[in-house]
């Protein structure tokens, strides 16, 4: 295990299970974003989402989600995620323990053929959850979008004396629009299941304020933390991969540098000079023609 900390950010490189167990003090967290392995057979750098048995998948989820309602506040906010056949599970055991406020569907749309002979998978599930359905953050005024029947469609409520204009402006519903994170995406990161900032920026200003402390069990590129410095909060971001976890100390500016390697975000393959262009910039000797710097 090891713990990187500054400026009331902290990253620890760890087992989600050893780490909330042994660095995260029960009733501490505000906010928990948890998206974790679905399962479903993806690399993550080499290390396989993919358990034996269903069954065995869910009892290690059971855990860490044991451990994550421990460690929130008793007005304390959580979203979960999962793949949508193994959501009903966390549905069912979730609702003995907290309240499930609502059922979002984070809908986006495909580049490409997705199936040819069933129906393509076009969104993912998120719960959201608290420990006391009477008492917890919701900042409804910080996530308003647009009310197309008044915004667009300019009607008129004439139930209301006088008759007015309908809002142009509504509480966002459980049916989320973001697209994916693509490569040639600005925030893109290295990894298979990048979540977008939009989508993270509406979960923390809905369920957190200023100075508030956000965790993330299974950070990936940090994204959760990384929006959660953007908004002024606290977070806790814990990965067991080493290389997600360089990713989270340049995005959060923690590290300049790990183990002596420079932590630079990897240019994309069109952002790099071709090879004709390489070759030009280099006299037949290997010199480069800007001279030696």
């Amino acid at each position: 295990m090891q713990i990187f900390e500054n400026q009331g950010h902290k990253i620890i490189q760890a087992d989600c299970i050893e780490a909330l167990q042994t660095q995260i003090c029960d009733n501490s967290v505000d906010l928990i974003f948890a998206d974790p392995p679905y399962n479903i057979g993806k690399d993550f750098n080499g290390l396989a989402d993919k358990w034996e048995t269903e069954e065995s998948y869910l009892e290690w989820c059971y855990e860490w989600l044991d451990l994550c309602i421990a460690k929130l506040k008793n007005n304390g906010s959580m979203y979960v995620m999962t793949a949508t056949q193994f959501m009903p599970f966390f549905d069912i055991y979730l609702r003995k323990k907290v309240s499930i406020i609502s059922r979002i569907v984070w809908y986006y749309d495909s580049s490409g053929v997705q199936a040819k002979n069933k129906y393509g998978s076009l969104y993912e599930p998120i719960l959201f959850c608290v420990k006391d359905e009477k008492n917890y953050t919701f900042n409804s005024e910080a996530i308003l979008v647009e009310a197309k029947t008044g915004s667009k469609r300019k009607l008129i409520d004439y139930r209301k004396n006088p008759p007015q204009p309908y809002n142009t402006e509504k509480v966002a519903g459980n049916v989320w629009e973001f697209p994916r994170v693509r490569y040639r995406m600005p925030e893109y990161e290295n990894h298979p299941t990048q979540k977008p900032m939009a989508l993270l920026e509406r979960i923390i200003k809905a369920s957190s304020n200023e100075n508030d402390l956000v965790l993330d069990p299974f950070s990936g590129t940090f994204t959760t933390c990384a929006v959660a410095q953007m908004l002024n909060r606290h977070s806790v971001g814990i990965e067991i991969q080493e290389e997600y976890v360089k990713i989270g100390l340049r995005r959060l500016g923690l590290q300049n540098e790990y183990q002596g390697e420079k932590l630079l975000k990897e240019l994309k393959s069109y952002e790099k000079p071709s090879n004709e262009l390489a070759l030009k910039l280099f006299e037949p000797n290997g010199t480069s023609i800007y001279g030696n710097h």
